[in-house]
């Protein structure tokens, strides 16, 4: 299925797939905008809008948290973020609105369309709408999906603007229906409704789609055709199931939103609160220890790993490099701690799936290091200052780099550094009539290769 919908839409320009899809959410979003402001009223409107702002900004913190090992580009995730505010919640209230009144048509009970419209259709409706995102991001932006960590982010911020929007309708029309009655704050429906979706249940909806998420996740690590397929179904479905759950509580007795809130949700909550800080923790130990093979084969100071493996150690030496050479500095840092945990990634997914789950191993990685090798002068100073400041190195390490043959790289395949003053090749190099330890280019001409073979053993 992935296959054959890259292949349709590959021959569309990635600049214009893109101005196609800003087109959509821009299109999308002013209707989505007005459509609430109709329901609600303008008052209730601005009311809803300022109400639903409040948790946005602590998920997203949340979730990008999450994927600070492996950051997921900016622009992505705000699409993610987009998509589900604006084009996710249209469809859902035009595919809810127009099932409800079908049935209601068909059986003459508004009542019992409502409800059925809200436990059987609502759900199915907007988890598969939300999960559109995850689906484009995972077939074109193939790159930055590796696993079940890109899944929680990109379904967090996909749920997370979807709730926004949908916070905005149900604040805003809890406050005109309290402005029509003149209803006291207190005991306002708008102070009820704000209590139970932005303090009790925030979490609702990115709780739901981190279902899908995982499914996708997962399949990223897959190379069975059908394991692809099949695992994000499956994860829709998980999170069309809780979404149905949580929407009939109301209707199973006095105490059944307390009973499914408590029972249900807290616990699988908790329980994908400790799966992620998993998940973050077996990254950052997988960035350590590919990373150790290419600092063995000269491309990385053996300093640098343990900075790059520790999130605090990779914010001070941003923070250095600023200090010392403005933001430049600090952006050039920050993208190379990026490459430097993709490289990471892409190597550990290799050598787990061997050369069918990365066809391009070699090409990518050849990549990866270019431009780790272009910003190395920059970040590798701040990264080894990070790491003597935080104390992730013995005493007796020496962080500053030695131009000596890196037994190491024997064993990746690749050559070792040149000494200096070498009489041809890239490594260190005379300048004028004393040695200097500038770098003359890359350890190597080739990129480090997994052992075994063709890359991968």
């Amino acid at each position: 299925m992935y296959r054959a919908l890259s292949a349709v839409l590959a021959r569309t320009p990635g600049p214009v797939r893109t101005c196609v899809l800003l087109v959509l959410l821009a299109a999308t979003g002013i209707a989505i905008l007005e459509l609430v402001r109709e329901q609600t009223g303008t008052p209730g409107f601005f009311v809803g809008l300022g109400l639903a702002l409040l948790p946005v900004p602590l998920l997203m913190a949340a979730f990008r948290w999450l994927g600070r090992a492996a950051p997921a580009p900016w622009p992505q995730l705000l699409f993610c973020f987009g998509w589900g505010a604006c084009t996710a919640a249209l469809i859902a209230i035009l595919a809810n609105s127009f099932a409800t009144e079908w049935i209601a048509a068909a059986t003459a009970d508004p009542s019992d369309a409502d409800q059925l419209g809200s436990v059987a259709i609502a759900p199915v409706v907007e988890e598969s709408a939300k999960a559109a995102a995850l689906l484009l991001v995972f077939v074109f932006r193939r790159r930055q999906f590796t696993g079940p960590a890109d899944g929680f982010v990109v379904a967090g911020f996909t749920a997370t603007g979807f709730a926004f929007t949908e916070n905005i309708l149900y604040l805003g029309n809890a406050f005109d229906e309290d402005l029509a009655k003149g209803t006291g704050m207190l005991n306002s429906v708008t102070a009820a409704t704000f209590f139970v979706r932005i303090v009790v249940s925030p979490f609702a909806h990115p709780l739901f789609t981190v279902l899908t998420g995982l499914g996708f996740g997962a399949a990223a690590l897959s190379t069975g055709r059908w394991r692809r397929i099949g695992l994000p179904l499956l994860g829709l479905a998980l999170a069309m199931g809780l979404h149905a759950l949580w929407n009939s509580s109301s209707r199973l007795g006095e105490y059944g939103f307390y009973v499914v809130y408590g029972c249900v949700m807290v616990p699988l909550f908790g329980l994908l609160l400790w799966l992620a800080v998993r998940i973050r923790r077996r990254r950052l130990r997988a960035v350590a220890g590919e990373l150790a093979v290419y600092a063995a084969a000269g491309w990385l100071g053996p300093a640098e790993v343990p900075a790059l493996a520790s999130m605090p150690a990779r914010s001070l030496a941003r923070s250095l490099a600023r200090r010392s050479g403005g933001r430049a500095a600090g952006r050039a840092v920050a993208r190379y701690q990026a490459d430097a945990a993709a490289l990471a990634l892409l190597r550990n997914r290799a050598r787990r799936g061997g050369p069918g789950g990365e066809p391009d191993f070699a090409g990518r990685e050849r990549e990866l290091l270019d431009r780790l090798w272009m910003r190395r002068a920059t970040a590798g100073p701040a990264l080894a200052r990070a790491a003597v400041m935080e104390e992730l190195l013995p005493p007796w390490f020496d962080p500053l780099p030695r131009p000596a043959v890196v037994p190491g790289a024997v064993l990746t395949g690749m050559p070792a550094p040149r000494r200096a003053g070498d009489a041809e090749g890239p490594g260190l190099r005379r300048s004028g009539p004393w040695r200097s330890a500038t770098p003359a280019g890359p350890p190597s001409s080739r990129p480090c290769a997994l052992p075994g073979g063709d890359g991968v053993r």
